[in-house]
C-alpha cells in the first residue's frame, strides 16, 4: 500500500507501484535521475501543489487494476534481461526513425522556428550517448550481474570482476544518465513540453509526440536501473 506522505521520496512511490510513473510524468515530475527527492521537495521544484499529486497517486489505489508489473521484486539477471529486451530495443528501434525526423523538420521549420537547432544538437546528443551506453551496460555490466546470480545459487563460482567492484562501472552509468536526463529536461522546454507551434506540420506534430513517447521510455529505463538493479545488485556483490 502507498504511504500518503509527502516525505516518502519519488522513486519509493514508482519502485512500490509502477503506475505511479505516469502521474509523475503528468507533472513533469522527474522520477529516475532525480527520484531521490522526496515528493514535497520534488513538488515545490515544480511548483505543483503536493495534495493535488497524492490525490492521483491515491486513485492508484482505488483501481483495482493491475499492480502486477513488480520489477523490484524479479530476480535481477530477469530484470536486466527486461530492460535489454524491452527499453534496449526500443531505444534501438526509434532512433532510426526519431533522427531523420527531426532532422526534416529543422531543414524546413528551422527558418522560422531557431530553438530547433538545438533540440536537434540534443537529440543527436542522446543517440550518441545511448547507443554507446548500450553496449557498455550489455557487453560488461549486466553480464557480470547475471553472473554474481549465478555464482550466489551456486551455479557458477564467484570470481571478482577486472573492474575492481561493480560500484565503479555503476558511477558510471549513473553520469551518463544525468547527462541524458539533463538532455530530456532541455528538449521538455525548448518544445514548451512538447507542443507543437501553430505552423506545425504533419511531421513537425509527429516528431514531438515521438519525442515525449521517447521521453517516458527513457524516465523508465533509468528508473529501473538507477533505482531497482544498480542499488541491489551493489548488495549482491557486497553479499560475497
Amino acid at each position: 500500500m502507498m504511504e500518503r506522505t509527502i516525505e516518502k521520496t519519488v522513486k519509493q512511490f514508482v519502485t512500490d507501484d509502477y503506475r505511479a510513473a505516469a502521474v509523475f510524468e503528468k507533472y513533469a515530475i522527474d522520477f529516475c535521475c532525480n527520484g531521490g527527492k522526496t515528493l514535497d521537495e520534488a513538488c515545490r521544484v515544480n511548483g505543483v501543489d503536493p495534495e493535488t499529486v497524492l490525490l492521483d497517486l491515491e486513485d492508484l489505489r482505488n483501481d483495482s487494476g493491475t499492480e502486477a508489473f513488480r520489477p523490484a521484486e524479479w530476480d535481477l539477471d530477469a530484470l536486466a534481461d527486461f530492460i535489454v529486451n524491452t527499453h534496449h530495443r526500443y531505444v534501438r528501434r526509434t532512433l532510426p526513425v526519431l533522427v531523420p525526423h527531426v532532422e526534416k523538420v529543422l531543414s524546413v521549420h528551422g527558418q522560422n522556428h531557431p530553438e530547433l537547432a538545438g533540440i536537434a544538437e540534443h537529440v543527436y546528443a542522446l543517440a550518441t550517448e545511448l547507443t554507446s551506453h548500450m553496449q557498455k551496460e550489455e557487453m560488461v555490466l549486466f553480464p557480470f550481474i547475471k553472473a554474481m546470480v549465478a555464482a550466489k545459487t551456486g551455479q557458477t563460482q564467484y570470481n571478482r570482476p577486472p573492474f575492481g567492484s561493480i560500484r565503479f562501472p555503476i558511477a558510471q552509468m549513473e553520469a551518463e544518465h544525468s547527462s541524458a536526463g539533463d538532455s530530456l529536461s532541455y528538449l521538455r522546454t525548448a518544445t514548451q513540453g512538447y507542443t507543437p507551434p501553430a505552423d506545425a506540420c504533419t511531421t513537425f506534430i509527429i516528431t514531438y509526440r515521438e519525442l515525449a513517447e521517447f521521453e517516458r521510455d527513457l524516465h523508465q529505463h533509468i528508473h529501473l536501473e538507477n533505482n531497482i538493479l544498480f542499488p541491489r545488485a551493489i548488495a549482491l556483490e557486497q553479499s560475497f
